[in-house]
């Protein structure tokens, strides 16, 4: 396990921005030579409890993903028009790399070490088997980084 900040130098995901998912994950398949993803659409506040800078936000995407290597995948996010850190990105940046992720263990002591180093919580939520967080490294890492923890 790495020493830094994450306890972990592992990225397990990289994270794209779309407008279309349905077109670019076709492309995607026929460029990595691999079947169509399933899409699937995150849950609302009820079931993600999603919040976006710390107020609740009933915010979904669409996502799908491809498999890219044994320890890495490509996520395709196509938002909602509801506010969250990927219709933030969408309007200020249009489509393209939103995040790198990586898998922690200790997701609230990993939230703390991050906001200590001045790298802003921005959307956090729950999923099947885990919980994720996003925070703004732009300026440090010039890609923003989300967190995914599984139970």
């Amino acid at each position: 396990m790495g020493k830094g900040i994450l306890g972990t130098d592992q990225v397990t995901q990289i994270g794209f921005i779309v407008r279309d998912i349905e077109a670019t994950a076709k492309a995607y398949a026929g460029f990595l030579g691999q079947d169509m993803p399933n899409i699937i659409v995150t849950g609302g506040y009820q079931q993600a409890l999603t919040q976006y800078y710390g107020k609740p936000t009933e915010a979904r995407a669409k996502l799908a993903f491809f498999q890219v290597g044994s320890n890495l995948s490509m996520e395709l996010i196509e938002t909602d028009a509801l506010d969250s850190t990927w219709r933030e990105f969408l309007e200020k940046k249009g489509e393209g790399v939103q995040h790198i992720a990586f898998v922690v263990k200790g997701m609230k002591e990993v939230t703390e070490r991050l906001e200590a180093n001045g790298m802003k919580l921005t959307m956090k939520g729950e999923y099947t088997g885990g919980r994720f967080a996003y925070f703004d490294t732009t300026d440090a890492l010039k890609v923003d980084i989300e967190l995914l923890e599984n139970d």
